[in-house]
């Protein structure tokens, strides 16, 4: 008995070891191309700046006390960095807001898709997926096109008389927000329908069945079974929303910075790169943290399921 569970035993390590041996390569190649870098900007963000951008190699921590605080040039008062925390927060809420529009647009979406007859499921899925055959600059100039002052929203709005003049709609939050709402809607609507088309539709009959009130359906039987999508949906919106680069910088005009927009210029313009590392690291640390945060209260929601 005891060799039958030492060979179980062998066998089982051999598993284990030859597991680990064909996922050395990927794991090498995750560790060269995304553990590596990250580790060169968080030293870069503990070094003292260069006079023309690159860094001294001079152990500071300058560049994290930039990040949400300012010493005056003159007298060496200490403040806040109001620019830093104004962008920063404007970038959360950016976020934010944009998750809650894509997961309100696209979750009547998923749903439509997912409770059509299978073999139109797929036409209705490669029109969701259209958008992404397009360079997002491309579609941020489309945005551009349709919200400026002499663009198709303004000019139809004047036409019916809404409005007598153009509305400044460009080079504002709202630009902003449209466009990442319009760029990140199939991120939400793709999980919303992977979790939907596993629902059970006749679990909904048999509430309607027992009179339940729509809404009351969808709170208490829709939503708890595909909560899984919700939270994934809302991770992948989330995460690149809150580093947006490209759609601020078009829509926003240069003016309503995110902190893609801000790094970026600390890399640049700023040749501050230990700021724009430290800037980087704070908002991986809080992407971490949201990510914690969906994971964690889907652990305790869904159980097993989520």
């Amino acid at each position: 008995m005891s060799t039958a569970a030492e060979a179980a035993s062998a066998a089982k390590a051999k598993d284990i070891r030859d597991r680990w041996l064909l996922s050395a390569p990927a794991l090498l190649l995750i560790a060269l191309a995304s553990v590596g870098p990250l580790l060169i900007v968080l030293i870069y963000s503990f070094l003292a700046p260069g006079p023309y951008g690159d860094v001294k190699w001079e152990f500071s921590t300058e560049a994290w006390f930039n990040v949400f605080l300012s010493r005056d040039i003159f007298d060496g008062t200490i403040s806040i960095a109001d620019a830093h925390v104004s962008i920063l927060w404007r970038s959360i809420k950016l976020a934010v807001a944009t998750t809650i529009i894509s997961l309100v647009f696209g979750f009547p979406t998923a749903y439509f898709i997912a409770s059509r007859p299978p073999h139109i499921r797929s036409v209705w899925l490669f029109l969701i997926t259209i958008p992404f055959w397009t360079n997002m600059l491309i579609r941020a100039f489309a945005i551009q096109e349709v919200i400026r002052n002499e663009g198709l929203a303004n000019t139809i709005l004047i036409k019916l008389g809404v409005i007598s003049a153009p509305i400044q709609m460009l080079y504002t939050d709202f630009a902003i927000l449209l466009g990442m709402a319009y760029v990140h809607l199939p991120l939400m609507v793709l999980p919303l329908y992977a979790s939907m088309e596993k629902l059970d539709f006749r679990l909904v009959e048999a509430g309607y069945d027992l009179y339940a009130t729509r809404f009351q359906v969808l709170r208490r039987i829709i939503i708890p079974l595909v909560k899984p999508g919700i939270i994934a949906g809302s991770i992948l919106v989330f995460i690149p929303a809150l580093s947006s680069y490209v759609i601020p910088r078009i829509l926003g005009g240069g003016k309503n910075l995110m902190i893609g927009n801000l790094i970026e210029l600390q890399f640049g313009q700023g040749r501050n790169w230990p700021l724009g590392a430290a800037l980087s690291i704070t908002l991986v640390i809080i992407v971490l943290a949201a990510m914690l945060y969906y994971v964690k209260n889907a652990g305790k929601t869904g159980g097993g399921h989520a």
